[in-house]
């Protein structure tokens, strides 16, 4: 198989093929055979958005690798101390920390500053193959029954990232959570949520995905579609009241990545809330910051999360306490540019996986 990338050559132009250049592993790096990766609307923002990348273009776009280990270099050493071998599955953390920094060593390497992101610092994963250091890489020596290693792309992000979220939010056993924004990245806050035995509510435009949350451990959901800020935060309230939630606690996590379900989540803080934000939008949004301190609530942001959880999350797959594969589609790397498109237009409904041609 020719080992191929589809590269970023400019802004807001289609991805262009480039033969890779054969090079052996280095010290603890790994060479690895892509089984898939997902399209995040991070690319679509570097592509078409006018969110430059920390690496000078040209550049491999794709942060969400599951791959297949071809052949490592000397130390080539997990975090836990496992060596990796050829034809080990892996799935490789968005998040790479440098593991020394004051951050990493206080146990925020998941902010690491300096941090690598495939397809953002180093090359990633829309290719047949990318070279990655090995230290952050995780085993994915266990799949639920019916499941491919493709299918555990999307855990680089989708997964990962709401699973920091509410942990750092301390989410326990009845807690009372709020997702807004219940799509890619939401329906999986939804399903962790769940596992951790809290009671979720989830708000989305989308009547679809409200009943994909339904189905998939949401205690209550309804769409907002059409209505405005007062609106929405009033049918929020009743569902909520008419399921038997508290009146207060609420731990309350914005998915969307956009203004609007930024302004309502924000909205809906009460006494003792939380709010996190997880979604990205450019948009600017406006508050009353007094509500935190009539609430004494708390606000945090989350970014990525970090490889230390990335077990787990596996784990939690494995036992079939989180479900991917309904949300995921795959499409040949070949159609890269096609599918970019689509899911700039909001075409595909599903979280596109980019998968080379054997």
């Amino acid at each position: 198989m020719a080992e191929i990338a589809w590269q970023m050559v400019k802004p807001s132009a289609p991805l262009e093929v480039t033969n890779l250049e054969p090079r052996a592993p280095g010290l603890g790096e790994a060479w690895l055979r892509v089984a898939g990766c997902g399209i995040c609307h991070t690319d679509i923002g570097f592509l078409h958005g006018g969110v430059r990348t920390r690496h000078p273009l040209p550049l491999t776009l794709g942060h969400e690798i599951a791959a297949r280990v071809e052949a490592v270099g000397p130390k080539a050493i997990v975090i836990s101390g496992r060596a990796l071998e050829p034809g080990d599955a892996v799935v490789v953390p968005a998040v790479l920390p440098c593991g020394k920094c004051d951050l990493c060593l206080a146990g925020r390497d998941n902010i690491c500053l300096d941090q690598k992101m495939p397809g953002n610092d180093l090359d990633g994963g829309f290719a047949t193959h990318v070279m990655m250091p090995a230290r952050y890489l995780v085993p994915a020596d266990h799949l639920p029954p019916d499941h491919e290693l493709r299918h555990l792309a999307v855990v680089a992000d989708a997964v990962t990232t709401p699973f920091q979220a509410l942990h750092r939010a301390r989410v326990a056993p009845d807690d009372f959570v709020v997702v807004v924004g219940v799509g890619g990245v939401g329906i999986y806050g939804v399903q962790i949520a769940t596992a951790l035995e809290a009671r979720v509510l989830a708000v989305d435009i989308d009547p679809v995905k409200v009943e994909q949350a339904l189905a998939h451990g949401a205690e209550a959901a309804l769409s907002v579609a059409g209505l405005d800020e007062k609106a929405a935060r009033k049918a929020v309230s009743e569902t909520a009241r008419k399921a038997g939630f508290p009146a207060h606690g609420w731990k309350i996590f914005e998915m969307s990545g956009t203004a609007a379900g930024q302004r309502l989540a924000y909205s809906l803080l009460s006494y003792a809330g939380t709010l996190g934000v997880v979604g990205y939008t450019r948009d600017k949004v406006e508050v009353r910051l007094s509500n935190l301190m009539a609430f004494d609530a708390d606000v945090f942001g989350s970014w990525g999360c970090s490889p230390r959880h990335y077990s787990t999350v596996l784990d939690w797959i494995a036992q079939e306490r989180i479900q991917v594969k309904p949300f995921v589609s795959f499409h040949p790397l070949s159609e890269v540019n096609a599918v970019l498109e689509q899911t700039r237009r909001g075409e595909i409904k599903t979280r596109p996986v980019l998968v080379p041609e054997r």
